[in-house]
């Protein structure tokens, strides 16, 4: 069975003539016929029945186009992600993020991107650490930002972008909120705010208290940096979050001050699947974040 005779078994099947789909495909009326027979042979039923000047389908024939009908829109819709693939000026980059990045970040890169790129476009995944790591390793997704960086992964590798400052994050009427920096030791005896354990961030502020000689209260617990904010500037208790966390204004903000001792940073990171091609257009979206992040460094 060849993919001619599907594809002229479907144009005759839609025009209901011969000859009708033999000119519309700009081939002879006999190569059709000859085809469509051959098909009929090789299947071993009648797909069409003569009724008046036109072709009609046979119930069998109604079953076969159906099927051929999804797997020539199958075999359309490869060959189009091929060309895409190989297109760096179209196609789709499937990317993933973790909350803490989507307020500033992720949206100015891309539309920095689209402005040289506007056919370009963008799937985007929230994701967990872990659930950023399986995806790319899976294939579900082109690329990934990512923090803090895996130093080394099985199945996944990629680059560091660039290393962030954590803040501390205090109620407005906090005895510590006018400082320009503290240690983070002065926060001992305060309720925290912390993300829930799925989180990178709270990983790495845990690490950063106890290198600091205590273990944090933990008062509340939330998923978004937005609320972790709003909680803090409630008086709810204090936090520490990455300075692109700290961006976007409101009503409510809490005190942002530095911490000297120990300073806090994450690093933030693309991954892409080891061992693995990226589309070209995701290729070119990668070497343009070096080039973005070396002029924001």
């Amino acid at each position: 069975m060849e993919l001619r005779q599907l594809q002229y078994f479907v144009k005759v099947a839609r025009k209901q003539h011969v000859t009708q789909a033999a000119e519309e495909m700009h081939v002879a009326q006999s190569a059709v016929s000859r085809q469509i027979h051959l098909l009929e042979e090789e299947l071993g039923v009648s797909l069409f029945v003569q009724k008046g000047r036109n072709l009609h389908l046979t119930s069998v024939g109604q079953l076969f186009l159906s099927r051929v009908e999804g797997i020539l829109t199958d075999l359309e819709r490869a060959v189009g992600e091929i060309h895409e693939f190989l297109d760096p000026e179209a196609g789709e980059i499937r990317i993933g993020f973790p909350h803490s990045l989507v307020i500033h970040l992720l949206p100015s890169v891309i539309a920095a991107f689209k402005k040289d790129h506007p056919n370009v476009k963008f799937r985007l995944r929230q994701g967990t650490y872990n659930s950023l790591i399986r995806d790319v390793s899976k294939g579900e997704l082109d690329l990934a930002f990512i923090s803090p960086f895996p130093e080394s992964h099985d199945y996944v590798t990629g680059e560091i972008l660039l290393t962030e400052e954590l803040f501390a994050i205090l109620p407005p009427n906090h005895i510590l909120a006018d400082y320009n920096s503290i240690r983070l030791q002065q926060l001992k005896d305060d309720s925290f705010v912390m993300f829930s354990e799925e989180y990178t961030l709270r990983s790495i502020v845990m690490e950063a208290c106890v290198k600091a000689g205590f273990t944090p209260k933990i008062e509340f617990e939330g998923e978004e940096t937005d609320t972790i904010r709003g909680l803090v500037a409630a008086g709810m208790g204090v936090s520490l979050l990455p300075s692109m966390a700290l961006m976007e204004g409101g009503i409510m903000q809490p005190a942002k001050i530095r911490v000297t001792d120990p300073q806090v940073t994450r690093t933030v990171g693309l991954i892409r699947r080891n061992e693995q091609k990226l589309p070209l257009v995701a290729d070119v979206f990668r070497r343009f974040l070096f080039d973005y992040f070396q002029i924001l460094k």
